[in-house]
């Protein structure tokens, strides 16, 4: 915050406590009095307008009697010229102006019937200055001046007429404005000119300065200071921030004596206006709702310190020249780059172009323009974008009809980024493969209509493909009536692909709950499946008939998959998981069912059940005791530890099996060598 200046504010606290504005004269007269007197401030701007005399005090009707109805009472007009003079608060006023460094304002307007109220200062440079000259001043048809008395006593005054861009904000103001051949100051010049008057004790001139005696303004000498302007004149405002960026203090403090002396001293000080009602709120770069005041105040700032910044007429061709570097350059790399580098590259360009004008901006105190340098950089990059879009939508639609027959419709549009990675001729995979089957399925046909039959599956394969292909990522291979085979790993590539087949499985069990409280509610019978996971090395590709093809996986793991679907409801789980699957996932926790071995296999194998969770550590145990004392002969022990199971769970039907195999057992005693294997007749 610039403690040199402050802003003596014409708040709502203001209106509210000294009344409507503008206050009479001798109000405003009271305060210029304690802003120099008691506050010692070193000098005062009004960005407010002195157009109009101030009667409030009944003055006019005191001058009508004093001419015509009592100008012959001797009493009356002797009390009138004692009087007159502390009713005349224009005066007043005025006369607490004289011998001090106060600037007022006023404002030109264009309207083809603009009158001339009052006066205006005397112009700050003569008719003549800029004649052959490449200057652009607007023409104004009229002027609102302050009181001539007023304007008499004053150290100087400046216009306010606010100079809006095309898109109704302010970024400029013009130093200098033309009016009927001679030219004068805005308020903010008007006030470095007073403030420069104070230190040296000398009016410092404006000088417009023409380099090499051509015909475009770049800037203005006042003093030792030199101020950049471009070809309106004007100088771009260094704004500090947003708004209050400067000290501000309500005006009521000022009156109310509520400002401690010598808060004030030396200080700059402007009164303006921020409340709403009194419609001195702008538009800027830095904020959309600022006051008018404190535009003033950043540019009287920036002309004390030097920090106006340059756009001289050169910085056109250096734009120019930026352009066409920056966009030849993007222009050939952007195209030639995949959409993520493409992007990168966009984005990093316009960095460079952002902080080689920052630093142009900071370093060189010079602008140039970032908005269509970093347009350009948007245009190139949307062009290519589209380009590549419309390309890639038509290598997605040749992609489609070329693979669309072949591969689930889910997995086209994935593919087709990238198509050249994907071949449909069949290959050897390490893929993971999931059967799942109803339960059941005859006597749910029977129990319901064609109609809600139909309901009834398609519910069902909707919710457990969801599952398979949006959740888990899965290729949806096929439908074998109620059955569905879904595999992970191909066509695209899946480092998780046993995870992912598991952890599908287990959903879709959860799955069959929700969808049977609805059913129930229908009336419809429970859903039950079972769901085998197995993985290995298959044959996936394109494959079928002349008549028909398909993508789909072929091997012994596909085979394992679905007997071990088949395999679940012999056990009493519902998801039972091949040993080569179970090695390959390490965060699901899995429990040994049996030790198997099926018809035209040497090698037995272990098959496991995965669990929602852990079960509880004497339910593990107990699990382990008794599947190790089954496969050691000793019945009794695995008769216990399968007791107290059946106890925690009777549902069981693992159980049951078990108990029923250990009866079984020790009635009809295995061979020699018998090492818990189960052995299934069929493949």
């Amino acid at each position: 915050m610039d403690e040199r200046f402050v802003i003596l504010d014409v708040d709502e606290k203001s209106l509210g406590e000294i009344g409507r504005w503008p206050w009479n004269r001798q109000v405003m007269a009271e305060i210029v009095g304690k802003l120099f007197d008691r506050h010692g401030i070193a000098a005062l701007g009004f960005d407010v307008v002195w157009a109009e005399r101030d009667a409030s005090s009944g003055i006019d009707v005191l001058d009508s009697l004093a001419r015509r109805e009592l100008k012959d009472v001797a009493s009356f007009q002797a009390a009138y010229g004692r009087l007159r003079s502390q009713l005349d608060f224009d005066a007043r006023f005025a006369a607490s102006l004289n011998g001090r460094p106060v600037v007022l304002a006023y404002y030109f307007n264009s309207e083809n019937n603009a009158v001339r109220v009052n006066a205006l200062p005397a112009p700050v440079l003569p008719k003549g200055t800029f004649d052959g000259r490449r200057v652009t001043f607007p023409q104004w048809q009229g002027y609102s001046g302050n009181l001539p008395q007023v304007l008499e006593n004053a150290a100087g005054a400046g216009h306010i007429n606010p100079l809006v861009d095309a898109d109704g904000v302010i970024r400029s103001v013009a130093l200098i404005q033309e009016y009927q051949g001679a030219y004068y100051e805005s308020l903010s010049l008007a006030m470095v000119r007073t403030l420069l008057e104070l230190q040296t004790g000398a009016v410092q001139p404006v000088k417009p300065v023409f380099p090499d005696d051509g015909v475009d303004l770049e800037w203005l000498n006042v003093g030792p200071l030199e101020i950049p302007v471009d070809e309106r004149a004007a100088a771009l405002v260094p704004f500090r921030g947003e708004k209050r960026s400067f000290r501000y203090v309500s005006l009521a403090d000022v009156v109310k004596d509520r400002v401690p002396p010598g808060e004030l001293s030396k200080k700059i000080a402007l009164i303006g206006t921020t409340a709403p009602g009194l419609q001195d709120l702008r538009a800027t770069p830095v904020d959309s709702v600022y006051p008018g005041v404190e535009i003033h105040a950043n540019l009287i700032a920036g002309m004390l310190d030097r920090e106006v910044k340059r756009k001289p007429l050169y910085m056109i061709g250096a734009e120019v020249i930026f352009l066409l570097a920056g966009g030849l350059v993007l222009a050939i790399l952007i195209p030639r780059l995949s959409a993520f580098w493409a992007s990168v590259a966009a984005g990093l360009g316009a960095l460079v172009i952002a902080a080689f004008s920052t630093l142009v901006w900071t370093e060189g105190g010079m602008v140039l323009p970032l908005a269509a340098s970093l347009l350009m950089v948007a245009a190139l990059y949307a062009m290519n974008m589209a380009y590549g879009y419309f390309v890639e939508s038509r290598s997605k639609r040749q992609f489609a009809e070329l693979f669309g027959q072949y591969v689930p419709p889910e997995l086209v549009d994935k593919m087709a980024e990238d198509p050249e990675r994907y071949s449909m001729a069949p290959r050897s995979a390490d893929l993971t493969i999931l059967f799942s089957d109803v339960r059941g399925f005859t006597g749910i046909s029977e129990a319901l209509k064609p109609d809600e039959l139909r309901e009834y599956i398609n519910e069902y394969l909707t919710a457990m493909s969801l599952i398979i292909r949006s959740r888990y990522r899965g290729t949806l291979d096929k439908y074998i009536g109620d059955a569905i085979m879904a595999f992970w790993g191909a066509p695209m590539d899946d480092a998780r692909h046993a995870r992912n087949a598991v952890l599908a499985g287990l959903a879709m069990q959860k799955e069959c709950a929700a969808l049977n409280a609805r059913f129930a509610a229908r009336g419809w019978p429970a859903l039950h499946i079972g769901v085998g996971v197995n993985s290995g090395t298959v044959r996936v590709g394109d494959m079928g008939s002349q008549l028909r093809r398909a993508y789909t996986a072929m091997g012994d793991a596909v085979n394992v998959a679905s007997r071990l679907e088949g395999r679940t409801k012999y056990y009493g789980v519902g998801i039972l998981v091949g040993e080569a699957t179970r090695n390959l996932v390490e965060d699901v926790v899995f429990r040994e069912i049996d030790l198997i071995k099926v018809k035209g296999k040497d090698a037995a194998v272990r098959v496991f059940e995965p669990l929602e969770a852990a079960p509880g550590q004497r339910v593990a145990t107990l699990w382990e005791e008794a599947l190790r004392a089954y496969r050691g002969r000793q019945w009794d022990a695995a008769e216990t530890a399968l007791q107290e199971l059946q106890r925690t769970d009777p549902a069981s039907g693992l159980y049951r099996l078990y108990a029923g195999r250990v009866a079984e057992k020790r009635r009809d005693p295995p061979p020699p060598g018998w090492d818990g294997v189960t052995v299934f007749d069929e493949k």
